[in-house]
């Protein structure tokens, strides 16, 4: 129902937002709103003008309220959108996870992430479904990145508490660990072939072969690929900076 939306669609001429009308939705029946939102969902998608209040109101009563119910429609409306933006996200093909567990974990992070005191941070549907959105991004990130930590290093020298965000406040703290480790990384790495070795393999899950194919320039053949890759991991593994970071 907003322009976020429009990737999962094709389009034509994009839709535009109405105000809702002078009424408390507040006051708006549940199952009223909930009908209301599913026809100006197809209004957006048929690219005709909708109000996105009625959704709005919804999400209020989910964030705000805790309806149960509130939030198990938005769950089922938006579910569709949700595992869109998830199969659009680099690293799910290497994740090794379904979208369907993408998407519960991107409504989780996203529910624990906006308590009602956070609500009045997103004035419109535009804002939610952005945040929304950058949950499903980074929930599948995440994990891509924890199996890229665990493909590097030994699993005893893994602090695995340290690759999972508990609550929305630790994202800060979190990005910083991940930057810090893909620098000591690369510090680690003796010329372009292997950062380039290291970025298609553990960060979009490309094979020797593939990486061969789109950077043969670097690479005298597939065999070279692999036999750096191995020396890469060894290298890293025994690196004493890593195990004593991670």
């Amino acid at each position: 129902m907003t322009q976020t939306m429009v990737s999962a669609q094709p389009t034509a001429q994009p839709s535009r937002a109405r105000p809702s009308r002078a009424i408390d939705l507040s006051r708006v029946d549940l199952g009223a709103l909930v009908r209301r939102c599913a026809a100006e969902s197809q209004l957006f998608y048929s690219h005709q003008d909708y109000d996105p209040g009625f959704a709005y109101e919804l999400f209020r009563r989910a964030l705000v309220e805790r309806s149960e119910d509130a939030w198990e429609y938005l769950y089922q409306h938006y579910f569709p959108l949700v595992d869109h933006w998830v199969r659009r996200t680099g690293g799910f093909m290497v994740s090794g996870e379904t979208s369907d567990f993408f998407v519960s974990a991107a409504f989780t992070r996203f529910w624990k992430a906006i308590p009602a005191e956070r609500f009045g941070s997103f004035p419109n549907l535009a804002a939610l479904l952005n945040y929304l959105r950058r949950c499903a991004s980074c929930v599948v990130i995440d994990s891509a990145r924890a199996h890229s930590y665990a493909d590097l290093l030994p699993e005893e020298c893994i602090n695995w508490n340290t690759l999972k965000l508990a609550h929305a406040d630790e994202d800060a703290t979190e990005r910083v660990s991940r930057t810090e480790f893909w620098q000591l990384v690369d510090a680690l790495l003796l010329s372009e072939a292997e950062r380039v070795i290291v970025r298609c393999s553990f960060l979009l899950g490309m094979k020797p072969g593939d990486i061969f194919a789109a950077r043969g320039d670097l690479f005298a053949d597939v065999a070279e690929v692999y036999a750096l890759k191995r020396n890469i991991l060894v290298r890293l593994r025994r690196s004493p900076e890593l195990k004593g970071e991670y």
